[in-house]
């Protein structure tokens, strides 16, 4: 009996070491089931967390480890757990009660840490979850404060990952539905481009900027800051100059209609509205003198040769310019203007000045006396005025004339208002002419055909 038993329990050994090996070698030979990831998994796979996201509850809570753990990992893993636990039952508390303002005070100032510990998509990630709090949320005042509190905190340190944030600010413009608040964000992005040196993302963008107003509906104090700021973002740029000027005159003709208090505040723009149309060489055609913000400087004593100088350049010629030049050579200096640029730029307007005189052929002989020119480079500045779309023409060499059938107005005062409508007027009766002929001709044709129809019966 106890030798049956002792062969017994030799069988059971023996086969609970098989198991053992074949357990073993099972296990090595088959793949291991895939982890359970979350949709953040980029981020929780750098912590030993064991939060799995399956709504976006969960991934609010999801951040709020990961970014607690991450601000505590230097306390020591006791102290850490116990940190990170109560931020956690903090945020549970949050979610349930729907208090979505608490929630992003709570996640905003642990995740602006984490800059400088992980990857721009992993910021990108946390502040995307962050970011949709302004959506979970229909009181416009809780929307307001949830933007406060993240971008405050985005704009904090442009220094750092700049280009990262700058994404931040527009993700969440994208999620506002407020005007106002989108119109908020905008700004802050705006100005956080310009100190962070990251301005080359955000300039496209001001090719919208039209649709942008339409959408905003903000008021004439809001248009002057934002036209004044991207005007100001794109005069440092060659490239950009000519849209600067651009936004610095839709700056100035917000003025319109203010009293002389208010239009002083603009004194300035309105001087270097001035020397930027004086110097870019690829505007001809400003309203400038008729803006009141810029007209102020007529009559002011420290600026009124600068207001002289754009009335020539809109309306006079060459010579008024080099007469200008030999009395304020020094003034011109120190606004940075260059001379052999205001000559050339004043040639050009000057050959458009002939154009707009009336006579539709303009002698070479006239040409090179105004612009003060040699023989020889008449036709050179007739094709710099062409391809700078200045005029449209033809030259005949023969008989040493230009022949202009259309002309670009340096201005479009009240004079140019006027010509226009007497053109609008002249085609209206040509047009009436043309039609009444028309008529006249069907009925005599009707009546010639029913004459025949007479003669036929």
């Amino acid at each position: 009996m106890k030798f049956t038993m002792r062969i017994y329990e030799l069988l059971m050994w023996l086969m609970t070491q098989v198991g053992f090996l074949l357990a073993l070698f099972f296990s090595a030979a088959l793949p291991s089931p895939p982890p359970r990831v979350s949709p953040i998994s980029p981020l929780l796979s750098a912590t030993m967390t064991t939060v799995v996201p399956t709504s976006e509850e969960d991934a609010a809570l999801s951040v709020v480890r990961f970014v607690s753990e991450l601000a505590n990992a230097e306390l020591g893993p006791d102290v850490a757990e116990a940190e990170v636990s109560k931020l956690c039952m903090e945020a549970e508390k949050f979610i349930a009660m729907g208090n979505w303002l608490e929630l992003a005070q709570l996640m905003v100032p642990s995740a602006e840490l984490i800059f400088s510990k992980v990857s721009d998509k992993d910021v990108e990630s946390i502040f995307t979850i962050i970011c949709n709090l302004v959506t979970k949320t229909e009181n416009p005042d809780e929307v307001e404060g949830i933007v406060e509190v993240i971008s405050e905190k985005i704009i904090r340190q442009p220094n750092e990952k700049p280009a990262a944030r700058l994404k931040i600010l527009i993700n969440l413009y994208n999620l506002l539905e407020t005007p106002k608040c989108r119109f908020d964000v905008y700004m802050k992005a705006l100005k956080f481009a310009v100190n962070g040196k990251v301005t080359e993302y955000i300039i496209p963008s001001f090719k919208k900027i039209d649709s942008f107003l339409k959408d905003w509906k903000i008021g004439i104090t809001e248009q002057r800051e934002l036209f004044l700021t991207i005007s100001n973002i794109l005069k440092d740029n060659k490239s950009t100059a000519k849209d600067s000027f651009k936004f610095l005159t839709n700056f100035l003709a917000t003025f319109t209609g203010e009293d002389a208090q208010v239009l002083s505040t603009a004194k300035e723009e309105a001087v270097r509205a001035i020397v930027e149309f004086v110097k870019a060489p690829d505007v001809f055609q400003c309203d400038l003198l008729d803006i009141p913000a810029v007209k102020q400087l007529e009559n002011d004593a420290e600026y009124s040769l600068l207001y002289q100088l754009l009335k020539i350049f809109l309306t006079q010629k060459l010579v008024a310019y080099l007469e200008y030049h030999s009395a304020n050579s020094t003034l011109l200096k120190s606004c940075g203007l260059v001379h052999e640029d205001c000559v050339a730029k004043m040639r050009l307007m000057s050959l458009v000045d002939l154009s707009s005189d009336g006579s539709a052929q303009i002698p070479y002989e006239l040409i090179k006396d105004t612009l003060q020119i040699n023989d020889d480079e008449v036709e050179q500045w007739v094709v710099k005025a062409i391809t700078a779309k200045l005029i449209v023409c033809k030259m005949d060499q023969m008989n040493q004339v230009v022949i202009v059938s259309h002309h670009t107005d340096r201005v479009f005062s009240d004079d140019q208002w006027r010509t226009l409508r007497t053109k609008l007027g002249k085609w209206r009766e040509n047009i009436k002419n043309v039609i009444g002929t028309i008529q006249a001709s069907k009925i005599t044709e009707d009546g010639s055909q029913a004459a025949q129809g007479l003669v036929v019966r």
